[in-house]
């Protein structure tokens, strides 16, 4: 088995690469359309109803299989011998912000039912901060695998 996996480690790891391309778009997104959703929408007027198909299909479409690919593609990554060195550092702080990363897209799937519900109480700007934690944790995740500390 363990030759198999070296054998499509390259693909393999471009497929883990498109994925997080796709999943990091949406993260990225998401709290943007977020912003606009509670700064310029209306409960029921056009604006709302059309940020709830976006959210949701961006979500649902593109976000949630381009995450689950992300996980199973790096899961075999993982499983690959002479890919990760457990000894380092920097699998266990990849480790740390894939999992923070995991968690904040599972805040969004909850904000985006609270939009859905007419149910949400953050504001524009609040949306605009929490859009930075996904770049800070992308930047930990990046120099963790580049620099292998």
């Amino acid at each position: 088995m363990s030759y198999f996996l070296v054998d499509i480690y390259p693909y393999v790891l471009s497929l883990h690469i498109i994925a997080v391309i796709s999943w990091m778009a949406g993260i990225f997104y998401l709290p943007r359309l977020f912003v606009y959703h509670a700064e310029r929408a209306e409960k029921g007027d056009q604006l709302d109803e059309t940020l709830k198909i976006m959210e949701f299909k961006l979500q649902r479409y593109i976000m949630a299989p381009a995450s689950i690919v992300a996980w199973i593609a790096g899961l075999t990554l993982v499983f690959t011998p002479g890919v990760v060195d457990w000894s380092a550092v920097w699998p266990y702080t990849k480790a740390f912000g894939v999992i923070s990363m995991t968690v904040f897209d599972h805040w969004l799937m909850i904000m985006r039912k609270k939009f859905g519900r007419d149910e949400n109480k953050l504001s524009g700007r609040q949306y605009r901060m929490m859009n930075e934690v996904p770049t800070v944790l992308m930047v930990l995740i990046v120099v963790s695998v580049v620099v292998k500390f």
